[in-house]
C-alpha cells in the first residue's frame, strides 16, 4: 500500500506536470495565431476587394442589363482612378479632386467628416518627406518605456502625435508633447507599422535603440 503522502505528492508533481503540458501548448497556440494574423488580414483584404469588385459589377449590371454597357463604364471607372492617383504622384493635385473637394467644403457637417478622413488618409498615403509622415519615439506611458509614434501636425514647438498600439496600428492614442520630449527616427511610415504589427519582432532600424537610453 503507497503511503498517503507519497500519494499525494506524486499527483502534485502531476499536477504541476499537467499544468506545464498546457501552459507549454498555450504558448504555442499563441505563436501559431500570431503567425496567422498576417495571413488572415491579407486573405481578408483580398476577399473584401473582390466583393468590392464584384458589387460594383452586379450593380452595373443590374442598372443596364448589358455586358458591354457594364464592361465599358468598368473600364471607364478605372481609367478614371488610375488617371487621379496619377496626377496626384506627379503634380500633388487632382482637377477631379479639387472639383469635389469645393462641393463637399460648401455642405456644413459633411465639410467636417470630409476634412478630417481626407487629412488621415492622405498622412498615410502620400509620398515624400513631410512632417506629417514623420516618426518619432516618445516615452509612454511613463517615462523610460519608448514606443514609436506617428507626428500628425506640429504647432510651434509641440507635436501632436499618433501613438498606435500592437499588433493593429490603427488603434491608439493621441497626444500633444513639447518637441524636446521626442527622439527622431529614420523608419518611414510603412517601416514603424511593420514593426508595430509584428510587436517588434521587425525592428528595420534596430540600432536606434542605443538613441533611447536615459
Amino acid at each position: 500500500m503507497i503511503p498517503y503522502n507519497v500519494a499525494s505528492n506524486n499527483n502534485i508533481k502531476e499536477e504541476v506536470a499537467m499544468l506545464q503540458v498546457i501552459k507549454q501548448l498555450f504558448k504555442y497556440f499563441i505563436i501559431g495565431v500570431l503567425a496567422v494574423i498576417p495571413l488572415v488580414l491579407t486573405i481578408q483584404i483580398v476577399m473584401f476587394t473582390k466583393d468590392l469588385l464584384t458589387d460594383i459589377i452586379v450593380s452595373l449590371y443590374g442598372y443596364s442589363a448589358s455586358y458591354s454597357f457594364t464592361t465599358t463604364l468598368l473600364v471607364l471607372s478605372i481609367a478614371l482612378l488610375t488617371y487621379i492617383g496619377y496626377s496626384l504622384a506627379r503634380y500633388q493635385r487632382s482637377i477631379i479632386i479639387s472639383a469635389f473637394d469645393t462641393i463637399f467644403e460648401k455642405i456644413p457637417l459633411l465639410n467636417t467628416i470630409y476634412r478630417v478622413i481626407k487629412k488621415v488618409v492622405t498622412m498615410f498615403a502620400t509620398e515624400g518627406e513631410t512632417v506629417k509622415r514623420e516618426v518619432v519615439y516618445v516615452e509612454y506611458p511613463k517615462e523610460n518605456v519608448w514606443v514609436p509614434a506617428y507626428v500628425t501636425n506640429k504647432i510651434g514647438d509641440m507635436y501632436v502625435l499618433f501613438v498606435p498600439t500592437s499588433p493593429n496600428p490603427t488603434s491608439g492614442f493621441t497626444v500633444v508633447i513639447h518637441e524636446s520630449r521626442v527622439v527622431k527616427s529614420e523608419m518611414t511610415i510603412e517601416e514603424a507599422a511593420s514593426f508595430i504589427i509584428s510587436i517588434g519582432a521587425d525592428y528595420p532600424k534596430p540600432e536606434e535603440a542605443t538613441k533611447l537610453k536615459s
